[in-house]
């Protein structure tokens, strides 16, 4: 720790954010398993997705939180393959939901009448699996390849967790194969993903115009207006720290960066959600009416 005076004000922020982010995801879980309006494919989605926010969360802050109590900040290899392996699985399902949910709104705009026809709870069940088995093949691939580099220089990470530049970094072996299969990789899966969501928003956009009334446009926008606001969250603050050049790599900046996208955008997810989402309130509000009455 290079500040030890911000050790204990560090520690309750970030502990306050897993708290808030565990409750608020799972909360959000239980809220769409329980409620009956909420059983449609989009909160099936969002259930997973939190689910997802909970993992690579989880993967990340316990750690983190246990380095501002111990002297001893060491991180054992295994320890690290498996962080790193976690991590890049989380991330990649998350991006594959992401596109799944911007098609799901598609669906549900484009094709109104056929929405729970086309999106069966067989489809859905298939899409997630597949959005699972995706990001499982990419972080075999990755983390397989990039553990088996020689370490023997530095064995000091200068991140907060194990993440790929400061691995890299710490490589003797040449890791040009390394950074191309993971540029590859991870440029493949975003594109794929982004495209998908643009193709989704551009076909939403000419229904939506298509709309007549002023009420119709802003109900049927206010739909996408939250996973919208997700993705654009999301996939930048992606693009800018896997997507660039080596020789643009500052470790200072990816350390603030990193903190956003392991810990911030998976607190603020559910409230993303839920606070502008009548569904979700109402769901709450009911089942707290039940608590209640119990």
């Amino acid at each position: 720790m290079d500040h030890p005076d911000l050790q204990v004000p560090l520690f309750i922020l970030f502990l306050v954010i897993y708290v808030v982010t565990i409750i608020g995801n799972i909360g959000l879980i239980v809220l769409a398993t329980l409620d009956a309006n909420l059983h449609t494919p989009m909160y099936f989605f969002l259930s997973n997705l939190s689910l997802v926010d909970v993992g690579y969360s989880t993967t990340i802050a316990p750690r983190l939180l246990m380095t501002f109590l111990e002297s001893n900040n060491a991180i054992a290899f295994t320890e690290c393959t498996v962080q790193f392996f976690f991590l890049c699985l989380f991330i990649t399902v998350e991006t594959c939901l992401l596109a799944i949910m911007a098609y799901d709104r598609f669906t549900a705009i484009c094709n109104p009448l056929l929405y729970f026809v086309a999106m069966s709870k067989k489809l859905c069940l298939v899409l997630v699996i597949g959005a699972y088995i995706c990001g499982f093949v990419n972080s075999v691939a990755q983390t397989s390849l990039i553990f088996s580099l020689s370490f023997c220089s530095s064995n000091v990470i200068n991140h907060f967790f194990c993440d790929i530049p400061p691995i890299l970094k710490l490589s003797c072996s040449s890791t040009a194969v390394a950074n191309t299969v993971h540029f590859i990789f991870s440029t493949a899966i975003v594109t794929a993903t982004l495209l998908i969501i643009l193709i989704s928003y551009m076909y939403i956009i000419f229904a939506i115009l298509r709309i007549r009334s002023a009420q119709g446009r802003h109900k049927a926008f206010s739909t996408c207006a939250s996973h919208l606001t997700s993705v654009t969250i999301f996939y930048g603050t992606i693009i800018f720290m896997y997507l660039r050049p080596n020789s643009s790599v500052s470790m200072d900046e990816d350390k603030i960066v990193s903190v956003f996208y392991t810990l911030v955008i998976p607190m603020l997810n559910p409230f993303i959600y839920s606070l502008r989402n009548k569904d979700v309130k109402n769901a709450f509000l009911r089942m707290n009416g039940k608590i209640s009455l119990n």
